[in-house]
């Protein structure tokens, strides 16, 4: 019997998880999450779970009229006293803390990921008439600085799928894996680079997703929505390999699942992200490679080839396309490049 979707389960897992942080909340932030339940994911509300937590640990420091109390001692009365200030002094907080024991050092992205978290929570009570005001608005987001694009140039595409066959640059550890994991590790790159499909979505992925008479397969999108996506004949032939391959593995958990783990179960997030980080280390040492750089990857390659921010922006799943426009329409490296031969600094010899 196949098991249950992996996003359900993974869905399942996080309604798990964010019980128990809300549990170390205070009492009166259950009403928050109920109350956004239906326009979130549960991972979005794990996600402010966790960035609210890091706020009330910081207003049991700060906070006078809470100073030394346990977060869930906090009461919504209490969040009157917090100034746009006090926030201010939040955000530069974050840039060295310790929450539950551990050290953290928050990059701008998080820092405004945490303050929108804290945002929504007030403008959540405030709107409910619970809050007299809403202090969060005066208070202006961290400035986020564009950051340039980290990809795989061509011939490095080349070099990683390369590497995945031959395991020419791997120790000797790595080599005595690779031989049962090769025709797995060149179907899964090649997918990455040819579809851009996010991580997320390649360890979801089941056979049974997979229809081969029009090059296409199903994929569970960011929020729970499915779309049609289509490869090439390229990745067609590498997971053809593969399926053939993986169709002998005798298995009674996760028997639909498309990429299997060592351990013969479906593959892990994390498990992906060390595969792409042992072959990229190799071809490209100088660049952070992640399954997410590979979807930049495709990403820029086609809008290079169509020129057209639409496509891309459906095919990788952007709800935006202002977000396509910002990381795929900008000046590409390879352009970058040949602009720094064009000016002269001496006279030829």
């Amino acid at each position: 019997m196949i098991k249950q979707s992996y996003f359900i389960e993974r869905n399942n897992k996080n309604i798990i998880k964010l019980r128990n942080v809300v549990k170390t909340l205070p009492t009166f932030a259950s009403e928050f999450f109920l109350g956004i339940e239906s326009q979130t994911s549960p991972l979005t509300r794990l996600g402010y779970a966790y960035d609210l937590r890091a706020f009330f640990d910081f207003l049991t420091k700060e906070l006078p009229c809470v100073y030394g109390k346990n977060i869930n001692e906090i009461k919504l009365s209490d969040l009157e006293q917090v100034s746009s200030t006090l926030l201010e002094e939040y955000l530069a907080y974050l840039n060295l803390y310790d929450c539950n024991g551990k050290s953290y050092s928050d990059s701008e992205y998080s820092k405004a990921r945490k303050l929108s978290a804290v945002r929504s929570f007030f403008r959540y009570y405030f709107n409910k008439n619970k809050l007299n005001s809403n202090i969060t608005t005066k208070v202006q987001m961290p400035k986020l600085h564009t950051k340039d694009i980290v990809k795989l140039e061509v011939d490095e595409v080349v070099k990683i799928i390369d590497q995945a066959e031959f395991g020419d640059g791997l120790s000797d550890k790595q080599k005595a894996f690779h031989k049962n994991t090769k025709l797995r590790d060149i179907a899964m790159l090649t997918l990455f680079l040819g579809t851009g499909i996010r991580v997320s979505e390649c360890v979801g992925l089941n056979i049974s997703d997979i229809d081969f008479n029009t090059n296409g397969f199903k994929v569970t999108r960011k929020g729970g929505n499915q779309s049609i996506l289509y490869f090439s004949d390229e990745v067609r032939n590498a997971l053809i390999k593969y399926i053939d391959e993986r169709k002998e593995v005798r298995t009674e958990e996760n028997e639909d699942a498309l990429f299997l783990s060592i351990q013969k179960s479906r593959i892990g997030i994390r498990a992906v992200e060390k595969l792409v980080k042992k072959y990229a280390q190799i071809i490209s040492p100088l660049k952070h490679i992640t399954p997410h750089k590979l979807r930049s990857t495709y990403g820029t390659n086609l809008y290079h080839e169509t020129q057209d921010i639409y496509i891309v922006a459906d095919v990788l799943g952007h709800k935006d396309v202002n977000t396509t426009k910002k990381h795929y329409a900008a000046v590409s490296e390879d352009l970058r490049r040949q602009a720094s031969t064009k000016v002269h600094l001496r006279d030829k010899q």
